[in-house]
């Protein structure tokens, strides 16, 4: 069963340079308090793997923690562009990023192909587009009805981390609202760690809620709005102004780095 650890502790053990690291969560239960422990260890040469690289993944690409970003759709939501993001593959600062992109689809596919242990997914996608000249993607026919049918290959990070709402005190964690692929991602990976606003004697089942069994999780850590500029349903609320606050605060490496410095890198927020 998943062990109930210090966060600090648990991205120590689990993250290491150089891994594939997808860190996931939509809308809501988006892991920045996991990922700003990530950047505090300095970790680097990462590849990292998001289905919808936003606020978090701008600060982690312009710390130069990674050398890879596979994604589908990188923005600021609401926003516009995610400025270090832009930098890093535009201009190679602080360090050069290679990309892989795809859609929405095919990154679900690919966390489900990685979660059944098959080596790629199938879907309707990518047809039409400019896409299919610039990612990993091919074409097979259905033996059944001869479709032309997209293939792309199966997700399997070396560590997943995401947040949910709760765990018990044997590992299980259960979270709800918005679903994402919080629980494929999970599968997929060699490792996972798990944030958690709280811990509980039992988890009480909710309506849509999903339960990861601590059997398929190495480390669960309490990080109390672990969440945050983000959400967790029911929880915690969203903090849309500074959704729009990092639209300035990005745009301009110096003031990036000064904000990283006194928020992230001088925090101890809530992992100490």
């Amino acid at each position: 069963m998943a062990e109930i650890v210090e966060l600090r502790d648990a991205v120590a053990e689990l993250v290491h340079d150089g891994d594939a690291v997808a860190m996931e969560g939509f809308t809501h239960l988006i892991p920045f308090a996991a990922g700003h422990e990530v950047i505090r260890q300095g970790r680097r040469e990462l590849e990292l793997i998001r289905m919808t690289p936003d606020l978090l993944y701008d600060q982690l690409l312009g710390m130069g923690c990674a050398r890879r970003l596979v994604f589908s759709y990188g923005g600021n939501p609401g926003v516009g562009s995610l400025h270090r993001f832009r930098d890093a593959i535009e201009h190679g600062w602080p360090v050069p990023v290679e990309i892989e992109e795809h859609s929405h689809a095919g990154m679900a596919n690919r966390y489900a192909a990685g979660a059944a242990h098959l080596p790629f997914g199938i879907l309707r996608g990518y047809t039409g587009t400019d896409l299919v000249n610039h990612t990993n993607v091919k074409f097979v026919t259905c033996p059944f009805t001869g479709e032309e049918l997209a293939a792309v290959p199966a997700l399997r990070p070396d560590v997943a981390i995401v947040h949910a709402q709760e765990a018990d005190r044997r590992g299980n964690v259960q979270l709800w609202g918005i679903p994402g692929v919080q629980k494929e991602a999970v599968l997929s990976a060699e490792r996972a760690l798990v944030t958690v606003e709280r811990i509980v004697d039992e988890l009480e089942p909710r309506p849509g809620g999903i339960v990861i069994p601590g059997w398929v999780i190495d480390a669960v850590a309490v990080a109390p709005r672990g969440a945050s500029p983000s959400y967790a349903h029911d929880l915690t609320e969203r903090d849309n102004d500074f959704y729009k606050a990092w639209d300035t605060i990005s745009r301009d490496r110096e003031d990036f780095t000064r904000w990283m410095d006194e928020h992230v890198l001088d925090a101890t927020g809530v992992t100490a």
